[in-house]
C-alpha cells in the first residue's frame, strides 16, 4: 500500500506570501466560528506526516486518543491536525498546504457535531424514512445530516452509512440546508448495535483461509519479520478477545496502529496481506465481513 506523501516543502522556508485559495478562504471562515478545519490533497485524504511524526514517532497530538507531546506546526496526524488557529492556517507550511489541497475537510466533534455520511440514494431514504430530519448537505453520491451534539464514530452502521464525529474528519461542502437537531437516540444507537459482536454461530463469509505474510510481498519494508509477526499476533489477540462487542473497533484501531509502524519504510511491506489477516480474525468472532473489510481498510488508509 501506498503511504501518504507529505506535502512539498522547500529546504529552507522564507516568509510566505498569503494568497488565500478559495478553501484556505473558507478554512477561515470554519475556524471564525469555531469549526477546526484542516486540508486534503487527492483522494480526499489527509497530507502525510513530516519527518519528525513518520510513525507517530513525536507521540502523537494531545488531541489524539493516546495523549502526546507532539507539538509538531505542520499538517500531521490527520483529523487531529484541524484546527481553528488562525496564525497556523496560515503559516508558511500550511498555506502551501492549501494551494496544494484538493478539498477542505472539518473535525465534526471538535465543533459538537456529529455528520452521518449517507453514500449513496438508498442511504439517503433509509435516513429519510429512519432519523429525525436536521441540516442537510449533497455530496457527489448522498447527503451529510449534521446533528448538533458529538459521539463515537463508526463505519459501516448500515449499508453506505458511516457515522464521523470523534477521531474523524468530514469534508465541508458548503454550510447545508434546514435546522440543524440535537443528536437522536436513534442514531447512537446505529453505533452500539455495530459495536456488538453477534453472538455464537455460523459465520457467512467470503474471506478466504488466513494468508500468511512473509518476506516475499514486503521487499521495501525495513522491519524484521520477527517485528511484524510479534505485532500482528498482537493485534489479532486483542480482535480475538472481543468476542462480546467492538472487535470492529479493533479491527479499525489493529489495522491503523500497524500501519503507522510502515511510515517511513519504502515499500513495499505486504500491508494488504497484514490486513487480510485482520479481516479474517475479526470475521471469525463475528463482525459482518463488509463492516470488518471497510473498517480495516480505513484504518490501513488513516495512519498518517
Amino acid at each position: 500500500m501506498t503511504q501518504p506523501a507529505p506535502i512539498r516543502r522547500a529546504a529552507n522556508p522564507r516568509p510566505h506570501l498569503l494568497r488565500p485559495t478559495p478553501l484556505l478562504t473558507a478554512a477561515l471562515a470554519l475556524a471564525a466560528r469555531a469549526v477546526p478545519t484542516l486540508p486534503l490533497r487527492a483522494g480526499k485524504v489527509p497530507f502525510g506526516n513530516c519527518q519528525s511524526c513518520a510513525g507517530n514517532a513525536c507521540g502523537g497530538r494531545p488531541v489524539m486518543k493516546t495523549a502526546g507531546p507532539c507539538q509538531c506546526p505542520d499538517i500531521c496526524h490527520g483529523w487531529a491536525a484541524a484546527t481553528i488557529d488562525m496564525r497556523t492556517l496560515t503559516s508558511p507550511t500550511w498555506v502551501r498546504a492549501w494551494e496544494q489541497a484538493q478539498a477542505a475537510a472539518y473535525h465534526p466533534a471538535g465543533a459538537n457535531l456529529t455528520v452521518v455520511d449517507l453514500d449513496n440514494e438508498a442511504a439517503v431514504t433509509w435516513a429519510r424514512q429512519s432519523l429525525p430530519s436536521t441540516r442537510t448537505v449533497p455530496t457527489t453520491r448522498g447527503e451529510h445530516w449534521i446533528y448538533l451534539g458529538a459521539m463515537r464514530s463508526a463505519n459501516s452502521v448500515q449499508p453506505g452509512v458511516d457515522i464521523k464525529s470523534h477521531m474523524a474528519y468530514a469534508r465541508w461542502l458548503g454550510p447545508g440546508t434546514g435546522t440543524m437537531t440535537h443528536l437522536p437516540s436513534v442514531v447512537r444507537a446505529l453505533v452500539e448495535r455495530e459495536e456488538t459482536t453477534p453472538a455464537g454461530g455460523e459465520v457467512v463469509s467470503s474471506v478466504p483461509g488466513r494468508v500468511e505474510w512473509d518476506r516475499s510481498v514486503a521487499t521495501g519494508c525495513r522491519h524484521t519479520d520477527r517485528f511484524i509477526r510479534t505485532g500482528l499476533e498482537r493485534g489479532l489477540a486483542l480482535i480475538r478477545a472481543r468476542t462480546e462487542s467492538g472487535a470492529g473497533s479493533q479491527a479499525f484501531g489493529v489495522a491503523q496502529f500497524l500501519a503507522q509502524q510502515h511510515a517511513v519504510c519504502p515499500g513495499p511491506c505486504g500491508l494488504d496481506v497484514l490486513g487480510d489477516q485482520i479481516i479474517t480474525m475479526a470475521v471469525s468472532v463475528g463482525v459482518p465481513e463488509p463492516y470488518a473489510s471497510r473498517a480495516v481498510a480505513n484504518g490501513l488508509a488513516g495512519a498518517v
